[in-house]
């Protein structure tokens, strides 16, 4: 091995690949607007809360430029301590230094400036400032200031610029909003702006004496934008006698490719690549297939101030070693890469008529199985756990399905740092020990953080290459397995009736920087796929290492991927992480790529892939500041979904950044208050009515235009009823916008959520019938209901807030419904420590904990909700015109009964003309959902005269309690018990 190579392939290798991954919280459950999730996979958890109120404390700044190997998110106190006192020890050896090294070594300056077309060059600098300014570049990175402050030495090349007194043109502005008052310089045309785009740069000013007055370097998403926008081909592309590899890294000065002797061995060969408008390739023959190779990049990195030599797996990698090490050149379209009937699986998928028709069931792979005894101990927490047609777990999963449920979420599945892929590397606890400790014992947690880092538990938003199935849930991450074992599982579920919904992260990297293993897109583009403040420091709002998808090639990298795992993978949907941290025009552009996919001409279905995300509108892209992005707001109309928290958020009570204690519509708020003051019995009366006003706009697909009559009296849209923290309740324009939950992986479960809001003598079995009422809003509302894993089984992680990183013991999922894992111990102090004299006395408590009995209850009266869901089309309209004459109110107003919300939804009757039939069973259906600790009998005359009668799935309920509801046409009366949700029918003739 060339001793060059060698020593970059140790430091490729041999950085730390379990680095400190950042705390995640709220996700899908996750933050609102005016909260942002509370996520554990990144530092936002803090951060999201209080960008509205202060957006310049929402994260701790690196030094200038130092966005580098770690991939940490936003330096902590300790991290900056440490920094700072490097930067003191370097002091005394740089002034020992000979002088023009030293001046180099100091010369680290941030980036200001952006070169936003091959002609334009923007800086926010005055006429006073500037009377002149220079552009200077060195392809050996060797700029320094000159002692005499006359300027910049070391350059190969000077380039005076001129200003442009048009200013910059529309559509760099419309690109890069947050700098359309900066000032434009002309660069002369005579200038090869290819070649300088590989040096070190920097802009001076100038005084009119001659003396500079500032200095900066430049950010180059523009320019490479404008000069080398690519749509060729990328990554390895196979032809019969052939293959060919591209990288688009136009900034680089050589590429080369290292072939190695396997996933482990040594290097065979090196071989260098042709450059052409910025993607370098190379062609070679058929035989390359299956080897491993990395690219060896030459690149000025601003992190380092110099042009280093990295080693960086391919982009656009189909497939790779344990820990992406390297990529493995296979051609995914092979036979040998398909289980049995892969390409006929088109024909299989469940059926599926209309996006209203969807319900999504999110589940973490590993949690899925790794408690399973009825799937075989090697391939529990992986991928092939879901080939075990007859274990537990598939056969939760065929029941929910049998009842209607149509989608399966599965979190990051794709190659993530933060878990080993070589399973002989893991940690893990004695489980069996750990199970002897007290319910509220701390010695659970503290077990689970001493290897948290090294066992084989992590959600997964951490992303190192977006394009491969992650090792560590295949039987052998090397090879072929994790393709292959990756379309089983979509197979699998398949053909239990359930579509796969991949859970995509694009909006940040796990790390950036010229080395580490787990940067790969920043070492081949420095500067370029990460998202750069005007300081030039990179972005960490979305946890770290932001994600520019305003940049071409940054969108198109995202919509290629999303075409890789559709077309390769067969995958049926995709739910975006923080999907407002991504421009709108990429979502669109993902939507319109995805829906144009055929059967005939790429074995898939496009019209039928679903998209939806996080909309949170936060950080330096809120308000549009950096282009329309895909927040709430914004995506009404494109028919794509976004995650309701005002629902969620009504129903819970408080959010999820908020005090644990306060309550929510379904927790007890004014009708059975826990002792947390949320004011006095007047306000939280109108606090429970508006909770309701929330509620019902959710129930109504969340319209912006439907028209609901307000507790106040008034008749109010949705987009008219705000939220305490004065934001549109209501944003959508169809109901298949919105996705109804009320939690999800992120925050509480909703049994713990319940478990810490209502009052702490209620009862488990009135915990249980609460936690069955939030569940049935979700299935009986109009838009798409979302189901956190374990919601029906009463799932607890202890109390654990965050559990990105709390291991199997704290995520347990038990299939045999012996337990819902309550009272494991105190949740990881990492997130929870405060909260801790709260959560001690309520896991110590034996009344807190469900029996079996509970769990089977309850996961029988969730399937017959599900059946009621799909026993009439009227709970699953998809348009808005049908929702907003179908769907009605009643007992609104200031004279409505608290704590009762009734809904109607009407289909043809008598033929009648103004409105089309769409259900042969029932003609009219009305939702009482009762959230009072007592039975409610209430008139309500606009519903008397009906053939209202109970649903037959609810007269058959085991539940005795529902199947005392009951309906009295005389006089309208409904007879509905406490905490139950009933559905009346009025049977067609």
């Amino acid at each position: 091995m060339p001793m060059q190579v060698n020593m970059l392939l140790h430091r490729h290798l041999n950085s730390p690949f379990t680095l400190p991954i950042p705390p995640r919280s709220s996700s899908s459950s996750s933050a609102s607007p005016r909260g942002p999730p509370a996520r554990a996979h990144s530092a936002r958890s803090a951060a999201l809360r209080t960008w509205r109120r202060a957006p310049a404390a929402a994260l701790p700044r690196k030094a200038p430029m130092a966005v580098g190997d770690t991939g940490a998110s936003a330096g902590t106190a300790v991290e900056n301590q440490a920094a700072e006192a490097i930067q003191v020890l370097l002091l005394p050896l740089v002034a020992s230094l000979p002088p023009l090294l030293a001046l180099r070594i100091a010369f680290m300056p941030d980036a200001r400036a952006y070169w936003v077309t091959s002609s334009i060059i923007a800086w926010n600098v005055s006429d006073q400032e500037a009377s002149s300014v220079c552009l200077y570049a060195s392809r050996g990175a060797a700029l320094h200031l000159s002692p005499s402050n006359r300027g910049i030495q070391g350059y190969d090349s000077k380039v005076e610029l001129q200003p442009e007194q048009a200013g910059l043109p529309e559509s760099v502005t419309e690109k890069f909003p947050f700098i359309s008052s900066y000032r434009a310089f002309r660069v002369p045309s005579s200038v090869d702006a290819a070649s300088l785009v590989k040096c070190q740069l920097v802009v001076a000013s100038f005084s009119a004496d001659g003396k500079h007055t500032d200095v900066t370097g430049l950010q180059l998403p523009g320019v490479l934008d404008d000069m080398f926008a690519y749509t060729g081909p990328l990554g390895a592309v196979f032809s019969e006698e052939a293959v060919n590899l591209h990288l688009w890294a136009p900034t680089a000065q050589e590429v080369s490719v290292c072939f190695f002797d396997g996933p482990v061995g040594p290097v065979l060969e090196t071989l260098q690549l042709k450059e052409s408008n910025g993607v370098w390739s190379i062609t070679g023959p058929r035989d390359w297939e299956n080897r491993y190779y990395l690219y060896e990049v030459d690149v000025y990195h601003p992190s380092k101030v110099l042009v280093e030599k990295v080693l960086a797996d391919d982009p656009y990698a189909r497939g790779l070693s344990a820990n992406g090490e390297r990529t493995w050149l296979v051609d995914i379209n092979c036979e040998s890469m398909k289980p049995p009937s892969w390409d006929e699986l088109a024909d299989e998928k469940p059926k599926l008529d209309s996006f209203s028709d969807i319900t999504i069931y999110e589940l973490h792979i590993r949690d899925f199985s790794a408690h399973d005894s009825t799937v075989d101990c090697n391939s529990r927490g992986g991928f092939q756990a879901f080939t075990y047609q007859d274990s537990a777990g598939m056969q939760h999963l065929q029941k929910l399905s049998d009842a209607g449920l149509t989608h399966v979420h599965l979190l990051p599945s794709f190659h993530f740092a933060g878990v080993d892929d070589i399973k002989s590397n893991w940690k893990c606890v004695d489980e069996c020990e750990l199970a002897k400790f007290p319910p509220g014992s701390d010695m659970q947690q503290a077990a689970i953080a001493a290897i948290k880092e090294e066992d084989p538990y992590n959600w997964g938003y951490n992303p190192v290459l977006w394009g491969v199935p992650k090792g560590s849930y295949a039987s052998n991450p090397d090879g072929p397995s994790r393709i292959i074992e990756y379309r089983q599982m979509v197979q699998a579920l398949n053909r239990i009736g359930l579509r796969v919904v991949m859970d995509v992260v694009y909006n940040h990297l796990n790390s950036s920087g010229p080395f580490g293993i787990t940067s790969v897109l920043d070492k081949i583009v420095p500067g370029y796929y990460v998202r750069r403040d005007i300081k030039g420091q990179i972005e960490n709002s979305a946890a770290m290492n932001n994600t520019a998808s305003e940049h071409f090639m940054v969108d198109r990298l995202i919509v290629d991927d999303l075409l890789n795992w559709a077309v390769n993978y067969k995958v049926d949907g995709f739910r975006f992480d923080l999907m407002g941290h991504i421009m709108k025009r990429t979502m669109m552009r993902a939507k319109y790529a995805l829906q144009s996919l055929t059967r005939d001409a790429h074995g898939v279905d496009g019209s039928n892939i679903y998209l939806y995300g996080e909309g949170w509108d936060f950080g330096e892209v809120a308000r549009n500041q950096r282009g329309i992005n895909g927040s709430q707001l914004n995506m009404s109309g494109t028919g794509i979904g976004s995650f309701n928290d005002r629902m969620r958020d009504a129903i819970n009570g408080g959010n999820p950044f908020g005090n644990p204690l306060q309550q929510g519509f379904t927790t007890g708020l004014f009708l059975q208050p826990n002792g947390f003051y949320q004011g006095n019995e007047a306000d939280t009366r109108a606090a429970l009515a508006t909770y309701a006003d929330h509620i019902q706009i959710g129930l109504a697909g969340n319209l912006r235009d439907y028209v609901l009559i307000s507790h106040t009296g008034e008749a109010k849209k949705g987009s008219e009823i705000y939220t305490f923290d004065g934001l549109p309740v209501g944003y959508t324009s169809s109901p298949i916008e919105t996705i109804n939950y009320v939690s999800a992986h992120d925050n509480e479960t909703l049994f713990d959520v319940i478990s810490l809001k209502t009052l702490t003598n209620v009862s488990v079995d009135e915990r249980c019938r609460i936690n069955l009422l939030a569940s049935s809003m979700m299935a009986l509302s109009q838009g798409i209901p979302f189901f956190h894993a374990g919601d029906e089984i009463l799932r607890s992680k202890s109390i654990d807030r965050d559990s990105y990183n709390s291991g199997d013991w704290f995520n347990k999922l038990d299939f045999s419904y012996e337990t819902n894992n309550w009272g494991v111990g105190l949740p990881p102090s990492e997130k929870n420590e405060d909260n801790w004299p709260l959560i001690k006395p309520r896991l110590e408590n034996p009344f807190f904990k469900p029996a079996k009995r509970h769990i089977l209850a309850v996961l029988e009266s969730f399937v017959d909700v599900l059946k009621i869901r799909y026993s009439s089309p009227l709970f699953r309209l998809s348009t808005s015109s049908d929702t907003k004459q179908r769907v009605q109110f009643h007992n609104t107003g200031p004279s409505a009964i608290p704590g009762v919300i009734v809904m109607s939804i009407e289909d043809a009757r008598n033929d009648s003309p103004q409105m089309a039939q769409l259900d042969a069973n029932f003609s009219y259906v009305v939702v009482v959902f009762n959230v009072c600790p007592h039975e409610v009998s209430m008139d309500i005359p606009a519903l008397a005269s009906m053939a209202l009668e109970l649903h037959p799935v609810q007269v058959n309920s085991s539940d005795a309690l529902v199947r005392q509801s009951a309906y009295e046409a005389a006089t309208g009366r409904f007879i509905v018990p406490r905490r139950t949700a009933s559905v009346f029918v009025e049977p067609r003739c």
